[in-house]
């Protein structure tokens, strides 16, 4: 089974301390979309995934589930 963006989200997150709000704030982007990402209502942009992939230094496969490796 892959695992989803949302997860992978969360726990990339999680690992760094950070709540929905801060992540958002560090992304200039509102901290509800971070919630519906995670809550998996939400999809994102090229340009989001490209921007949560540097912000967290993995590569946007990774984020998708498609790869193990983050980078």
């Amino acid at each position: 089974m892959k695992i989803k963006l949302a997860e992978r989200l969360k726990i990339l997150r999680d690992e760094k301390g950070l709540s929905q709000v801060q992540l958002a704030a560090e992304l200039d982007i509102g901290s509800g979309f971070i919630a519906n990402i995670e809550l998996g209502t939400k999809s994102v942009s090229v340009k989001t995934l490209i921007a949560l992939a540097e912000f967290f230094e993995v590569t946007p496969d990774y984020l998708l589930g498609y790869r193990d490796e983050k980078r």
